[in-house]
């Protein structure tokens, strides 16, 4: 039965279409990737992508392999963090605060003190460090501001980190000095009206 479920899972691999873009040992080797996502239950469309993203922009099919490989990791690492109850938005958000220089355990503890869906939070960690920002200064911020800040409130805390950037302003203190006054502006403001991102820890699994 279960040798049965994992040819079925090859062949409906195989069988996309979309893959037909690839040369056959390219599209071999990608499709055994998607083969053992989809049985480590991590999501295949992000994987499938990049390879039509590699295909595209003419990349040799060793690179494309190695492209592919990589995410299928880091997916892994990212669920590893997040739980199996994870988003596939949250999953890829995760995966780029990872290539940014977030750790797992970083991930881990963004998890335990706010409420999902973590895409928001993530994806701000990830620009904040492709803004300049050190990796463990952009970590540290988001983690402060993530128990009682709404979506809305870290997305307007990054654009003010990277207009103060833009002005000149060295990216850690820039992040410092908005992270004082962000968590001023969250703990007085946005606690009077249920706030949807107190933290409710999403369970482990």
């Amino acid at each position: 039965m279960i040798l049965a479920a994992l040819l079925l899972v090859t062949q409906v691999a195989v069988q996309d279409p979309r893959l037909d873009r690839l040369d056959l040992d390219t599209r071999s080797a990608v499709a055994a990737v998607v083969d053992s996502a989809r049985v480590a239950r991590l999501p295949i469309e992000p994987i499938i992508q990049r390879a039509l993203e590699g295909a595209t922009k003419g990349a040799p099919g060793p690179r494309i392999v190695a492209a592919v490989r990589k995410l299928a990791v880091d997916l892994g690492t990212a669920r590893a963090a997040l739980g199996t109850s994870a988003l596939e938005a949250e999953l890829e958000a995760a995966v780029a605060a990872l290539r940014a220089g977030a750790t797992p355990e970083v991930i881990a503890h963004l998890r335990d003190v706010r409420r999902p869906p973590l895409t928001m939070a993530l994806s701000v960690l990830a620009d904040l460090v492709a803004s300049g920002v050190p990796a463990d200064s952009a970590a540290a911020a988001v983690l402060a501001l993530a128990p009682k800040a709404r979506d809305a409130d870290l997305v307007e805390f990054r654009r003010a980190v990277e207009r103060d950037i833009a002005l000149g302003a060295p990216p850690g203190a820039a992040t410092s000095v908005r992270l004082n006054a962000g968590a001023l502006d969250v703990s007085g403001g946005n606690t009077t009206t249920g706030n949807p991102n107190n933290p409710t820890r999403r369970s482990r699994p």
